[in-house]
Parts: C-alpha cells; sequence; structure tokens
C-alpha cells in the first residue's frame, strides 16, 4: 500500500464532492434535518426523543452514507473513470482506502454537525461520555460507506445502487432493537439480527446513552470494525483492472 497513492485518491474524490453540492447537502445538511424532525415530532423533553435520539444520531450518518458512497462509486465504474484508475501502477488497497478514506473525513464532518445539533439547540442528553456517541458515529457512517463501495458491483444503474436500501438497509432498521428489543422478537428473527452489522452498531449507541459501557459494548465496537475490514476486502475483490 502507497501513501502517496492513498492521499491522491482521496484528495480527488473530496475534490469531486465540493464541485457537487447536492450531496455534500445530502451528506452534511440531511441528517441534520432528520434529528430536528424527530426532536420537533416528540418534543424537545419527551421521553421517546431522549430514547431514542441518540441510537439514530449513529443511524442518520450510515443511511446517507452508504445510498451516496454506493451510487458515487457505481458512476465511477459506469463511466469508466474506475476503469482508467486501474490501468495506474495502484494497488486495489490504494484506491478503496482512497475511497474510505475521503468518505472518513466527511463522516467526520457530518457526525460533528449533528452531534453539536442535537446536544447543543435539540436538548439531547445520554447518560454516557458524548464524545463517544460521536465516534460511534463516524465508525457508522464509515460502515455505510464501505458497504456503499461494496454493493456498487452489482449495481449496473443507479437506480438499481437506489434498489438495495429496501434490499439491505431497511431490514438491518427493522431488526437492530430500535422498535422491538431484540430480546422480545420471534426466535427466527432474533437469528437474523444477530448477523446484521446495524445490530451491533444500535446496541453499541444505546449502551452508550445508558452509560452501560461494559464487555458487550467492546464486542459491537469490535464487529462493526471488523464489518468495515470486512466489506473493504469484499469490496477489493469486485474491482476489476477490466470492464466487461
Amino acid at each position: 500500500m502507497s501513501w502517496r497513492v492513498t492521499r491522491a485518491v482521496a484528495q480527488r474524490v473530496l475534490e469531486q464532492l465540493r464541485r457537487d453540492p447536492r450531496t455534500l447537502a445530502l451528506i452534511l445538511a440531511v441528517p441534520c434535518v432528520l434529528e430536528f424532525l424527530l426532536q420537533q415530532l416528540f418534543g424537545r423533553n419527551s421521553t421517546v426523543f431522549q430514547q431514542v435520539g441518540t441510537p439514530l444520531l449513529g443511524l442518520f450518518p450510515f443511511i446517507t452514507m452508504f445510498l451516496v458512497t454506493s451510487i458515487t462509486m457505481l458512476r465511477e465504474r459506469t463511466t469508466g473513470t474506475l476503469e482508467r484508475l486501474m490501468t495506474m501502477p495502484l494497488h486495489k488497497i490504494d484506491l478503496l482506502a482512497g475511497y474510505g478514506i475521503a468518505f472518513a473525513l466527511l463522516a467526520v464532518v457530518q457526525a460533528a454537525l449533528v452531534s453539536l445539533l442535537a446536544f447543543g439547540l435539540l436538548g439531547l442528553d445520554v447518560a454516557g461520555p458524548k464524545w463517544v456517541v460521536v465516534v460511534l458515529a463516524v465508525a457508522n457512517a464509515v460502515l455505510g460507506s464501505t458497504l456503499g463501495l461494496f454493493v456498487s458491483a452489482f449495481a449496473r444503474t443507479e437506480f438499481q445502487a437506489v434498489q438495495f436500501m429496501p434490499a439491505l438497509v431497511f431490514p438491518q432498521i427493522l431488526l437492530c432493537g430500535l422498535f422491538v428489543d431484540r430480546a422480545e422478537m420471534a426466535t427466527w428473527l432474533r437469528a437474523i439480527s444477530y448477523l446484521l452489522p446495524l445490530s451491533y452498531a444500535y446496541d453499541a449507541l444505546a449502551r452508550t446513552a445508558a452509560d452501560d459501557i461494559d464487555a458487550r459494548f467492546s464486542l459491537d465496537v469490535a464487529v462493526v470494525c471488523g464489518c468495515i475490514a470486512l466489506a473493504l476486502a469484499l469490496g477489493a475483490a469486485t474491482l476489476r483492472r477490466r470492464t466487461d
């Protein structure tokens, strides 16, 4: 892996996104708007808002980054940009790491903005450390980015890329424990939830909100990090130097 090549790829992606204000608005503004709507829906001092506001603060970045990354990488594939890059003397890991770093930097800004809004103006409160919530939000955004990089290989159009949202993201949101505690789910649903990375991401956020940071929290974080690494590895396996 060459740091010089990786940095060049990351700079290229960031420059490309800088010229796309609509995508930047989706990444930076939409999570803030959704968190604001959540507070307005239930009320500033509502128990519901205080309970679900923190987990959703970390899940909103996952959703937006999955969508943006999958479409961005698909566009790189279909326009031939990715194929031209692969003809250069670089490794697959350099390319994916560059994309990952670029979107991770955006994730930091995204998480910082939505956290400042939620913990400041919206009055969201957590029993655990707020900085842990921010770090988890960044990790979830990176997880969404790496999954988006991976699934983009299975789409041929942007419409097909969007279809992965209801296919892969929505089931994870339903089964992660946000709406119904996983212990109360049917056995077969609970078994499926243990296979989904968003279940561990949600559990880590919920435990932070309740200041219940223990060995199970460490396991949740380890699983999320492992899924990020696995998605990058699978994404590298889908990269080809020629497009059929």
